[in-house]
């Protein structure tokens, strides 16, 4: 653990707060993708088949504990509720993101640290989570129409994996053999992802202006 660590668990928890404060109180999920949300619970639940049978610490098995429980709670939330699930913006949020679940199956059954079952799943987590954001951005660009929470949401998303990177870059020159390539790469394409949004926000908020990414 290190402070570029831990600011990245914690910008990824302000995150999932974000969401489910605007989904649970506004009782809205407009602009939010379920496409996307799916896809991290599916990320959350193959990467955490070690939850009772591997215990790190307290804080590792909490955090997993809360990442799991939020992203099926907010699927719940956008396809279950009676209230939420209207507001959810189907026509715009077309991204057929079946079709990237299985490349990343298969990226994760070739390339592993070690062909067992889960770190099969694990390594097919991580490539999944790399483009599990891109339904959620395609749909920001649809409607162009971006409120407050749900930009706060993208962007502590996005931070949170920045902040990762350094982490990763910390440990590197301060622990003697640590080199994870597949997190490497994931990580990085991931974060390259949300360049274009990270431009725009933080044009908007240098202008004080509502936050607009082009179509």
């Amino acid at each position: 653990m290190n402070l570029f660590r831990l600011a990245g668990d914690m910008t990824h928890l302000v995150s999932v707060v974000v969401l489910l404060l605007k989904i649970h109180t506004i009782k809205s999920c407009a602009g939010i993708s379920l496409k996307t949300q799916e896809l991290y619970a599916l990320v959350f639940a193959a990467r955490y088949l070690d939850l009772f049978v591997h215990f790190i610490s307290l804080y590792n098995t909490v955090m997993k504990l809360v990442f799991l429980a939020s992203s099926f709670t907010i699927v719940w939330y956008m396809r279950q509720h009676k209230i939420v699930r209207r507001t959810y913006d189907k026509e715009h949020d077309t991204f057929r993101h079946h079709f990237i679940v299985l490349p990343c199956l298969v990226l994760g059954l070739l390339l592993n640290e070690k062909f067992t079952f889960r770190e099969v799943m694990w390594a097919f987590s991580i490539y999944l989570e790399a483009v599990a954001i891109l339904p959620q951005l395609v749909l920001l660009q649809r409607t162009r129409n971006i409120d407050n929470l749900t930009a706060q949401y993208v962007f502590f998303l996005g931070a949170y994996r920045v902040l990762y990177i350094l982490n990763w870059i910390y440990r590197y020159f301060t622990e003697p053999h640590f080199v994870h390539w597949i997190s490497w790469i994931a990580g990085i394409v991931q974060t390259l992802l949300y360049g274009d949004f990270f431009y725009y926000y933080i044009l908007s908020w240098k202008n004080n202006v509502k936050l607009e990414l082009p179509a």
